[in-house]
């Protein structure tokens, strides 16, 4: 049995970073062709991301519901995992019944979130005086809770503006993914 000392600047890791330039590249190149599509036809990509939205609501709700039923919790629990379940899968049916219908409650879910989000980042920021940052946490918490706010109150006017806004963002990430991917590649040659 030989052993061979292993090749300077040749190690696992070094071996990873020069097959990662490819992955990375790979994903800059779909975020730039996401970002493409979402701009170009921004309807049909609404269509999608609300079937998407209903398809996973139905699943997950069935989840719930499943789990309620082999979970070896309180009953208590059980029974809000049961309504959170069952909640989902009306949602998910109710966003198959109109396209229309599948986006406003998108907008609205994503809405809510942002709007809960903001509000527990903005007082935890002003509860936590070591909190790191925490000008920018509560700052980036009252942003967070007003964008949720205008999802709420106007749902299909913010869910399309939230469209071209993930476009642009697809567009730069594709960008700067294969810019990196180029130099990781330059870089392990």
């Amino acid at each position: 049995m030989s052993h061979h000392a292993p090749e300077v600047g040749r190690s696992p890791i070094t071996g990873l970073a020069r097959a990662a330039w490819q992955a990375v590249l790979a994903a800059g190149v779909i975020a730039l062709l996401l970002g493409v599509v979402v701009l170009v036809w921004p309807g049909p990509s609404l269509l999608v991301a609300g079937v998407f939205f209903g398809a996973y609501l139905l699943v997950s709700g069935i989840f719930q519901v499943v789990a309620a039923f082999g979970t070896h919790v309180a009953t208590p629990m059980r029974v809000l995992a049961f309504l959170s379940g069952a909640l989902s899968v009306v949602l998910g049916v109710f966003c198959f019944t109109s396209a229309l219908r599948s986006l406003v409650l998108l907008a609205l879910w994503i809405g809510i979130g942002w709007l809960f989000r903001g509000i527990t980042q903005t007082v935890a920021a002003a509860a936590d005086i070591a909190m790191p940052a925490r000008g920018w946490q509560a700052f980036l918490g009252v942003v967070s809770g007003l964008a949720g706010l205008v999802l709420i109150v106007s749902p299909l006017n913010s869910i399309a503006v939230l469209t071209v806004l993930t476009g642009c963002w697809l567009l730069v990430v594709g960008v700067i993914e294969i810019v990196t991917a180029l130099r990781l590649r330059a870089r392990f040659r």
